[in-house]
């Protein structure tokens, strides 16, 4: 239920409790909980994101990006790594550049502030019962 990607962080779905007037939510979203230790980051606040022990965390599979889109498995890994490190740069240079990810969010930074924004669709795919609860604690 989570995806590492190695330098820059960890994606992941949690399941929630939130409490309603008159009942209670279980409420899955997704979180991206930042690899602090391998951007430099000096500058910049992020928010805190705790993903919980019981998530399954997997590295990203490059065997199967290779499949998808028909590149030796080595150049994704490249470009997966080269593109996490010039992001680095740019951050560290002070270029607040944003960072989308496909059907998921937008990693961005603004007011020194780098915060990971999901797509409306994302959220309300991984909940359909209570996506308004799952949006406002997104």
């Amino acid at each position: 239920q989570g995806v590492l990607l190695t330098g820059l962080g960890t994606f992941a779905v949690v399941q929630e409790r939130f409490h309603g007037e008159e009942e209670v939510y279980m409420v899955r979203r997704p979180v991206f909980q930042l690899d602090s230790d391998a951007l430099c980051l000096q500058e910049l606040a992020f928010p805190t994101v705790v993903i919980p022990d019981g998530v399954k965390i997997k590295p990203l599979n490059y065997r199967w990006l290779s499949q998808a889109t028909s590149f030796p498995r080595h150049v994704v890994e490249d470009c997966v790594q080269e593109t996490i490190l010039l992001y680095a740069s740019q951050l560290s240079n002070r270029q607040r550049l944003a960072f989308a990810f496909k059907d998921i969010g937008v990693l961005s930074c603004r007011d020194d502030v780098l915060c990971m924004r999901f797509y409306y669709e994302c959220v309300a795919g991984l909940e359909s019962k209570a996506s308004r609860i799952a949006l406002l604690h997104t």
